[in-house]
Formats: structure tokens, C-alpha cells, sequence
């Protein structure tokens, strides 16, 4: 099977082309394509895919909750896959007042609701488990019905104190991601 990865930063395509070299013997193949952050971006990408048995979005996000609550499939680092999207708190036109999309699972990974937003998130109202990010909405509203999600949970929302995002991924391996996807 071909597959084509999308992820939106540099550093996620670097982590995802790690995590195929980690695997002695692929069942498919693969191209890993950076399509840039946020809904425009993605779907400019979305519009100019090769051609493929499967793409998925592959990428950090944060989740609602704090490490010391959440259970053990949502520690960072670990892969999950979006299984409903919802838009939150847009305020142009295209997708305004967005429904949720609901879809199938693909893989075994934990399936989690995502939230697209154009801002940082900051308020606690979201429920805990939430998967908050700036491209999926577009994403699930393109998509082929195989095509689907996984994200890698980067960090905790709200943040306790100020991070830095890129020090908090360094240690974040792509492989159980690689692998969940290996076994369709």
C-alpha cells in the first residue's frame, strides 16, 4: 500500500522519517510530505496530493488535561487517532459555525475528539481528553474516507507555566505511530 504522510512542521516530518528508518522491514511505502500549519495550509496541501492508497495527517497536539491525571495512552508521546473533529472559535466565514465530523477508526490507537482552531487555546472548558490543533477540521472535511489522523500528544492544556514547545518534543518518538499504521 502506498501511504502519504502529511505533517505540518518540519520537525514532525524529520521525527516521522525516523520512525520508518526504526523498522527493519515496511509492509508499505511511504512519502512524508511537510504541508505546513493550519487549515489554509492543509488544504492547499490536500488540493496537490499524489497519488496514494491512503494519506494521513500525522502531527503533534496538545490535549486537555493535565500528565498526572490522564491515563497512560495519553502521556506525551504517545499516538492517537481522531475520530471526530469539531471547529473552535472561528471567526471568518469559511467553515463558520462548523458541525462536528464523526468517522471510523482505521487503527487500534486510542480514537479522541479533535478541536481546530486558529487561536491558542486558553480557556478549561473543553473537556478533559481533548485534542486541541490547527489543522484537522480542514482535513476530515477533504479527506478520502481511508485517509485519516493521528496525532501525537506534544503537551497538556492548560499549561501549568510557560513551556518550550520545541525542548518538550525532543525526546517525542514517531515509531508507535509508524507502526499502528503498518498494521492496516
Amino acid at each position: 500500500m502506498k501511504v502519504t504522510i502529511l505533517s505540518p512542521m518540519e520537525i514532525e516530518k524529520e521525527k516521522t522519517l525516523m520512525a520508518l528508518q526504526n523498522i527493519k522491514e515496511l509492509k508499505h511505502s511511504y512519502e512524508v510530505i511537510t504541508c505546513g500549519i493550519g487549515r489554509e495550509a492543509i488544504a492547499k496541501t490536500m488540493m496537490a496530493l499524489p497519488e496514494s492508497d491512503v494519506t494521513v495527517l500525522m502531527g503533534f497536539a496538545a490535549v486537555v488535561g493535565q500528565a498526572e491525571v490522564l491515563p497512560a495512552e495519553l502521556q506525551l508521546g504517545m499516538p492517537v487517532e481522531v475520530t471526530a473533529s469539531l471547529l473552535y472559535g472561528y471567526e471568518g466565514q469559511l467553515f463558520e459555525n462548523g458541525s462536528i465530523k464523526v468517522f471510523n477508526a482505521k487503527t487500534n490507537l486510542p480514537c479522541l475528539l479533535s478541536l481546530t482552531s486558529d487561536k491558542f487555546v486558553k480557556t478549561t472548558d473543553i473537556t478533559i481528553g481533548t485534542l486541541v490543533n490547527m489543522e484537522d477540521y480542514s482535513f476530515v472535511n477533504l479527506k478520502r474516507p481511508q485517509d485519516f489522523i493521528i496525532r501525537i500528544v506534544s503537551d497538556f492544556l492548560p499549561h501549568q507555566k510557560p513551556i518550550d514547545f520545541f525542548k518538550e518534543i525532543e525526546v517525542i518518538d514517531f515509531t508507535k505511530a509508524i507502526e499502528a499504521i503498518e498494521k492496516l
